[in-house]
């Protein structure tokens, strides 16, 4: 592979701001489909927690293995046919997941189109990950890091908040007649599915041209050995690292609590109050926790961004991480008390998802210090797989199961008692010493 390093690579720097935002935006918006706008859409469409949680954990799947494509995504074509390609499947894969709704068949036709959405947009998350460092100058990117960060979680208030209260205002009629649960969410799925298609095509104009398009069979056949070995290397490497079964614990662990949380909040906030949930329909569940949580969660980053830069990771991390934990007993609160007003809801929420915010920027830094040396990409890129899927995939399977034998209240206590072991694999975990 080739990088164009001519004065027209250069300039095509000068122009980022017109296709990262985009760009990031369009990584974030089928995510949301996929992991939080599909939990929302199968509690309305009757299924229960532990089938909801258990089906939409494995659509997580292909952001946990992703690594294992990547070199295919590097050997073949160039990264901007393969974010021009993803954003097309999965606007298509989308528009035919509202298509199926109104069907007999919609449960085994949905599940199958998420899945070829996931593993999609893991496929466009490498390449335009690759693309930003291809088109831009290591300068540009310290520049535009602030820029992908934040709009891509405008692309998740987007999906999560936008997209569901569309869905909730239809079923409200408060945009004509009032529509069944079917209909709205086909609407509210071509709706994504719509923006992703006027994204790539919008990315054909402005996506700069920084690759020479791979056109040799023989050195394609070559590089697959090639990756392979190196892809063997970073295993060597990420398990050759000091200190690594504490990091491994921590890595796997530490987010345990939170990856109950993930999948059953949503339901919890969104079950009627027979059910033992707070009964929100879709506009307010999208207002409050698609919308005000997600913003909560970016001010939390934001915030403990800025003080482990001025105090140092050592001296913030235990402040951080009763932060992510603490605040979880607004769920046990809620689940009492049943609260109808908006307000206190939307505050127990935000509050939450500020300390979860807080605490996940001291776990997403030491990962950033534990990759550091040898391959530190590659080893990051394990990292991230290792903690979806210790901190998101294997406990989201079996929080539904847990919710619905143990009840919301017995299931929030749970979830509180666990929080000890993020405070074990914390308290066992090396710091990088590089660390203040």
């Amino acid at each position: 592979m080739k990088t164009d390093m001519t004065g027209k690579g250069k300039k095509t720097s000068a122009k980022a701001f017109a296709w990262v935002p985009t760009l990031y935006m369009g990584e974030a918006l089928p995510y949301a489909a996929v992991m939080l706008m599909s939990v929302v859409l199968y509690q309305e469409m009757g299924l229960t927690d532990t089938q909801i949680a258990l089906y939409t954990s494995w659509l997580g799947l292909p952001w946990v293995i992703k690594p294992l494509w990547s070199p295919l995504v590097d050997m073949m074509r160039t990264k901007r046919w393969w974010i021009l390609s993803m954003q097309l499947v999965i606007g298509a894969a989308l528009a035919s997941v509202a298509l199926c709704l109104p069907t007999a068949f919609w449960l085994q036709a949905s599940l199958a189109l998420f899945m070829l959405v996931a593993f999609s947009s893991a496929t466009h998350d490498i390449s335009a990950d690759g693309f930003y460092i291809l088109g831009l100058s290591k300068q540009d990117q310290e520049l535009y890091v602030g820029v992908r960060n934040t709009f891509y979680r405008i692309g998740m208030i987007l999906g999560q908040g936008g997209l569901i209260v569309l869905a909730g205002a239809l079923q409200r009629g408060l945009l004509g007649n009032e529509m069944n649960v079917p209909l709205s969410w086909s609407i509210t799925f071509m709706a994504i599915a719509g923006l992703m298609i006027l994204l790539a095509a919008y990315h054909t104009r402005v996506l700069p041209q920084v690759e020479e398009i791979k056109e040799e069979h023989t050195e394609g056949s070559k590089s697959i050995g090639y990756h392979l070995q190196e892809f063997a290397r970073t295993w060597v490497v990420f398990f050759r690292k000091p200190h690594i079964i504490t990091a491994l614990c921590f890595i796997l662990l530490f987010r345990l609590p939170e990856g109950l949380l993930t999948k059953i909040v949503p339901l919890f906030l969104k079950r009627p109050r027979v059910d033992g949930g707070l009964g929100l329909d879709s506009f307010d569940y999208g207002t409050i926790y698609g919308t005000l949580g997600v913003i909560g969660l970016l001010g939390g980053g934001l915030l403990g961004g800025y003080l482990v830069s001025r105090f140092g990771l050592r001296r913030c991390l235990w402040p951080l991480v009763m932060s992510i934990t603490l605040p979880d007993l607004v769920y046990v609160y809620l689940s009492y008390v049943l609260p109808e007003n908006l307000w206190l809801i939307g505050s127990c929420v935000f509050v939450e998802q500020v300390g979860y915010g807080l605490g996940f920027t001291a776990y997403t830094l030491y990962l950033v210090g534990f990759a550091r040396g040898e391959r530190s990409t590659s080893v990051f890129s394990l990292c991230t797989a290792f903690q979806y899927l210790g901190g998101v995939m294997l406990p989201g399977m079996v929080s539904g199961w847990m919710s619905d034998n143990l009840g919301y209240i017995d299931f929030f206590w749970w979830v509180m008692i666990l929080c000890l072991v993020t405070f074990a694999v914390t308290a066992m975990v090396h710091l990088p010493d590089d660390e203040r």
